[in-house]
């Protein structure tokens, strides 16, 4: 069973921004550093990740997508400005779709199959996003969260198919892990780095060994633990940012123990019942 990893390409101050974002100057820009770490590790894994990139991101640094793209990763699409979905309605959704997809395009050769949304803002609440992205092209999508608070805690935690109006769109949710408490975000984010490195190894070979993949995610900023954050409450920089630690050591360890593969391969072959 081919697992996938994912990563949300952003920069350390769109953790908690979800409209306007802050005027920063080149130099204190630090997606691309990152980026070059995570593609460093990759390549030393030798495994192929689904990079979803945020448009404005993909502008401001033109080079960074081709090579991503040459070194054999997926690009996908986190949109183009990091506002939540339900904020932008349908018609300005759309444009963003379209504005990241051409920029995409432009500097990968190919068109986004996939799509994120910004802080997993797309759901139950936005049933017209999935016609969109339907209607768009898109082929998946990885934004229902199992999560309370950001998603729906009762949602699916295998992929399944969202019927449109114009056919079907296959979702692919992150990986959680069921507890007495709920489902604990293992699969990225904070919880990637705070919970014990063997429970979220169990988690994924318990989905593989019932034929299901896990779906992981980071940031960029992840590798960067001791980069700038933005100025949040204690609760909301911990939902944001999470503990000063770095990603790298056990995403290595992951990549070594599991098969991966990118999400348009695993969509692409994917057969939900």
């Amino acid at each position: 069973m081919c697992n996938a990893l994912t990563i949300d390409l952003e920069d350390w101050y769109h953790g908690f921004c979800s409209g306007a974002q802050p005027s920063v100057p080149a130099e204190q820009r630090r997606v691309r550093r990152n980026t070059e770490l995570i593609l460093a590790l990759l390549d030393e894994c030798r495994v192929s990740a689904t990079f979803f990139v945020l448009g404005s991101v993909a502008q401001l640094d033109p080079s960074l997508v081709p090579m991503i793209a040459a070194a054999g990763h997926e690009i996908s699409s986190h949109g183009f400005s990091h506002t939540l979905v339900p904020r932008l309605g349908p018609s300005a959704f759309r444009d963003e779709l379209r504005r990241s997809a051409e920029i995409i395009a432009r500097q990968s050769g190919s068109l986004p199959a996939g799509f994120r949304a910004p802080q997993w803002s797309l759901g139950e609440a936005t049933p017209w996003a999935m016609d969109i992205l339907q209607q768009e092209g898109y082929l998946y999508d990885s934004s229902y969260n199992p999560l309370a608070i950001i998603g729906n805690r009762r949602g699916p935690r295998a992929p399944f198919a969202i019927r449109t109006r114009g056919g079907s769109l296959l979702e692919l949710p992150p990986m959680v892990t069921p507890s007495p408490l709920g489902n604990l975000p293992t699969g990225g984010g904070w919880g990637f780095r705070f919970f014990p490195l063997s429970l979220i190894c169990r988690t994924v070979r318990r989905l593989n060994d019932t034929g299901l993949p896990a779906v992981l995610y980071l940031h960029p900023r992840e590798l960067d633990p001791f980069g700038p954050r933005l100025k949040l409450s204690p609760l909301q920089s911990f939902v944001s940012y999470g503990p000063r630690t770095d990603a790298a050591g056990r995403l290595r360890e992951l990549l070594r123990q599991f098969r991966f593969q990118t999400l348009k391969e695993l969509a692409t072959a994917w057969q939900p019942a």
